[in-house]
């Protein structure tokens, strides 16, 4: 499907965590998209399990190595599984304070989305924080919303800040991104969750992507943090993407629900009924699907932890995030 534009998942929920952070590469560039990636704190009521530290130990490695060979890094929007912060933290975010956030971003030319339009106050705070510690490592860090930048006979083109997921969302903004080389382009859709606003799908569909990775809608959230009404309406615009865009990497939210083929089946029906494809971005990558984050309570049973891990888990919330834990 791409020649010219090679494609590279590097961290996802179908690897094992939260991110959709990605290498692509052209003949005229090589960029590095939403270089963040964490892991939730509590699911289940549970702490992540061993496996899913293990699982960002190595896929912070594989982000590193990739950001060596990037000359531009993207930040979509100001979550931590977008972007790496400078703090020190090891229970969500696996970050050794300065060190991890510098081996992504030094020397880097950051396109990133504008801290002053389109944004609510938690990203504009997170925003100015990334400004005054690891956006002093870049070369140079510009706001991208709306913009087009050329790398010899590549385009990189951002979309016009939209919602993270649903119009008005209190979750605020995320930019899209499109790589064209000749006449192939690929599209990268963070947390639009479906996507849920239909100005969102309408610009997705106007751009025609040959290949687009898409957060999809948050099933796991539904009727109590997310209307139900609103996760059939994310599914609907993302079947009528689908019809329309050769393959779909879906990914993000929605596999977080443990049932989420079932509930996306529409997606595969259509995909089906007009000869296009919808894969994970492990698929996409010739890997096996690791939904880790949907059977942490499985894995405590499956995989009992040691008792120095377990001792790891009773310290205070204050000192946890400060503490690697013993895996």
């Amino acid at each position: 499907m791409l020649n010219k534009i090679k494609v590279t998942p590097l961290a996802a929920e179908s690897f094992g965590v939260r991110s959709m952070s990605t290498l692509v590469e052209t003949p005229d560039v090589t960029l590095l998209l939403d270089a963040g990636i964490s892991l939730a704190p509590y699911r289940f009521s549970l702490l992540p399990h061993p496996k899913e530290f293990e699982t960002i130990v190595r896929l912070r490695s594989r982000i590193a190595q990739a950001a060596d060979k990037a000359q531009i890094v993207t930040i979509s929007h100001y979550h931590f599984d977008h972007h790496t912060p400078s703090y020190e933290d090891w229970l969500v975010n696996w970050t050794q304070e300065g060190e991890t956030a510098r081996q992504i971003y030094q020397n880097k030319t950051v396109l990133a989305k504008n801290s002053k339009e389109k944004i609510n106050a938690s990203q504009r705070q997170r925003a100015w924080m990334f400004q005054k510690t690891a956006g002093k490592f870049a070369k140079q860090v510009e706001s991208a919303d709306g913009k087009t930048f050329s790398f010899g006979e590549t385009s990189v083109q951002f979309s016009e800040g939209v919602p993270h997921g649903p119009e008005e969302s209190m979750l605020g903004w995320v930019i899209m991104t499109t790589v064209k080389s000749g006449d192939e382009s690929f599209m990268h859709a963070p947390d639009v969750q479906g996507p849920m606003a239909n100005h969102t799908a309408e610009i997705i569909r106007a751009e025609n992507p040959d290949v687009l990775m898409i957060g999809g809608p948050p099933f796991y959230l539904g009727g109590f943090k997310v209307d139900e009404m609103q996760l059939r309406k994310g599914l609907a615009n993302l079947v009528s993407i689908a019809e329309t865009v050769p393959v779909t990497i879906l990914e993000h939210h929605v596999l977080r629900d443990a049932e989420w083929r079932g509930r996306a089946q529409p997606l595969f029906t259509a995909a089906e009924q007009t000869g296009h494809q919808v894969v994970t971005a492990a698929e996409f990558a010739g890997e096996e699907n690791q939904f880790l984050e949907s059977k942490r309570k499985q894995l405590y049973a499956e995989y009992p932890p040691s008792k120095d891990f377990l001792k790891w888990t009773r310290e205070s919330e204050s000192r946890i995030s400060h503490i690697k834990p013993p895996i």
